[in-house]
């Protein structure tokens, strides 16, 4: 017989404080109280894992608590100033994390397990936060046979973004594995939340603000306002395809080509992703908007927060010889990266006068975003049978579901990485992209890779 529990675990002695919100947790919230209470769950963020052959529940339990001492993101609040001027953030110093627990009767097989874990990850994921009353974290642990089989963490995205979200799976595996909390913490320098709000209301800070907001806005005006032409009949009602590839071959021809070139992987992926779109909007460049995380920002590397940033990148020639645009690719984001740290309401406003008064701005409807590596496997080596690729180590193509529309949206692409293929994970407007053009897009990206690693081999 199946049963849950609520189990409390104690935080005392905590790091505390109160203070503005910073710019990332500031745009997360305007983003997700901007949506309907039954949208809201969507922007959380959460990660999931079996254990094997499992741990035992203090243990677990005892890491959690440990892991709260190292983040202050984890027993954070939001709330309005009350004149609602800004937002401001309080760090409690003690408190409790609830866990709820499933109980397994013993011996459940591994189908059991993983069944009982994926529909706790879903009732865990599937109700939004109130930043305000409750801390932007819960967890889910599976019990059977005394041990602890799977365990579910999701967080508030006011707390981290992807980044953020893989520190902590990194921190809480050494931590349950072990590690000495003190040491641990000695290898977290980096700014928590409060430290990073400091920075950004000093004069350094709104410096930094004004120059990134500055820097974007000359993109904007820069590059071209539209991509891809109108379609002539579209259906405002078509729902969204997505389309998924998995290729193995990928997973090591995009460091390869990287090594080659002297460039990050996201440039290669980045430079084929631009190199694609130029092709099928029929133009010699592109335009992306890319979504930046802390891994991505000089300082914040290994902070436990969320940025909420975007970078424009304009890649002119975006079709030319590829080797080149890999290495132009990766001058060009370093760049856009470092331009993406910014008040994200202070860059709407600039926006909304300059569409007010008429100013073309460039077409931000093309989103890349490389979600590798942000999730680490977790407690326990990754399960080759849930690879995404073909028994074989053919690259396959799947269309798994369809979306809502999403209006001002051409396309959204997601690199991704599992154990054994890198993914590439579309989703775009059919009038503008229908299955056989997004089909051409993910193989050509391939191609161009695959293509290159090549022609570097002896």
């Amino acid at each position: 017989m199946t049963t849950s529990r609520q189990l409390e675990i104690p935080f005392a002695d905590g790091r505390s404080g109160s203070g503005p919100a910073t710019w990332g947790q500031r745009a997360i919230w305007d983003v997700v109280n901007r949506l309907a209470p039954a949208d809201r769950p969507r922007y959380n963020i959460g990660t999931a894992t079996p254990l094997d052959p499992g741990l035992p529940l203090p243990v677990v339990l005892a890491a959690l608590g440990h892991l709260l001492h190292l983040h202050d993101s984890l027993h954070t609040r939001l709330l309005p100033e009350p004149d609602g001027s800004g937002l401001r953030q309080t760090v409690d110093p003690a408190g409790t994390l609830a866990a709820l627990v499933r109980d397994l009767p013993a011996g459940t097989d591994r189908d059991g397990l993983g069944a009982a874990g994926a529909a706790l990850h879903r009732e865990l994921t599937d109700r939004a936060f109130d930043c305000g009353t409750e801390w932007p974290v819960r967890v889910g642990l599976v019990v059977a046979d005394g041990l602890v089989r799977h365990i579910s963490l999701v967080l508030s995205h006011t707390a981290v973004d992807g980044t953020g979200m893989g520190l902590l799976v990194r921190d809480l595996t050494a931590l349950a594995l072990g590690a000495d909390p003190a040491a641990v913490r000695a290898g977290r320098t980096t700014q928590q939340p409060l430290e990073e709000a400091a920075f950004q209301t000093s004069e350094r800070g709104l410096k930094r603000d004004a120059n990134a907001r500055a820097h974007t806005l000359r993109k904007l005006r820069a590059a071209p306002d539209r991509l891809f032409p109108p379609a002539p009949a579209a259906d405002p009602a078509a729902r969204f395809p997505n389309a998924v590839l998995s290729s193995p071959a990928l997973l090591r021809a995009v460091d390869t080509v990287a090594a080659a070139h002297r460039a990050g992987s996201s440039a290669v992926l980045l430079a084929a992703t631009a190199a694609m779109t130029a092709r099928l909007a029929g133009r010699p460049d592109a335009v992306l908007q890319v979504v930046v995380n802390n891994r991505f920002l000089s300082g914040l590397t290994d902070a436990v927060s969320v940025i909420a940033g975007d970078a424009l990148l304009h890649l002119q020639d975006a079709d030319g010889e590829f080797g080149a645009a890999v290495r132009r690719t990766h001058a060009a984001s370093i760049a856009a990266y470092r331009h993406a740290y910014y008040d994200r309401r202070l860059l709407d406003a600039e926006i909304e006068r300059l569409t007010a008064d008429r100013v073309p701005l460039a077409d931000r409807s093309c989103v890349f975003n490389d979600t590798r590596d942000l999730l680490p496997g977790g407690l326990t080596a990754p399960d080759p049978a849930v690879a995404g690729a073909g028994a074989d180590g053919a690259t396959t193509l799947d269309w798994p579901v369809e979306f809502d529309p999403r209006p001002g949206l051409t396309y959204a692409l997601d690199a991704q990485r599992t154990p054994t293929a890198l993914q590439l994970a579309m989703t775009a407007d059919p009038a503008l992209l229908p299955r056989p053009a997004m089909e051409r897009f993910l193989r050509g990206i391939e191609e161009l890779v695959l293509t290159e690693e090549r022609a570097l081999r002896p």
